[in-house]
């Protein structure tokens, strides 16, 4: 039973601890999940940006690996288109390779 204010010296202390129990409790059950998951959100595109950033870097760096190959044996006009050819085939075939391993819908 609530004690009465004018006659309990602790009556403040009490429900000033109790209100901040409940605040608490309210806060790790609702802002500490939307912040994680907020969190997660942000840092999840974050990383695909990067991710992406970084591929298509590396294409390049392998487009420009595969044009000096072969600009040893022709010339360097040639080596530009094959070095494009080479390098559509190849992701082609990995296309192709996983759209034979997708899962149906049905």
């Amino acid at each position: 039973m609530p004690g009465n204010p004018l006659t309990d010296p602790n009556w403040a202390t009490e429900t000033t601890d109790t209100v901040v129990r409940v605040v608490g409790n309210v806060r790790e059950k609702t802002t500490v999940p939307a912040v994680h998951a907020a969190r997660a959100v942000v840092f999840g595109i974050l990383a695909a940006f990067i991710g992406l950033a970084a591929l298509v870097l590396f294409l390049i760096m392998v487009q420009r690996a595969v044009e000096a190959l072969w600009d040893l044996g022709v010339s360097e006009e040639q080596a530009v288109y094959l070095s494009q050819l080479t390098i559509g085939g190849i992701l082609c075939l990995v296309g192709l390779l996983l759209f034979a391993k997708r899962k149906s819908a049905g």
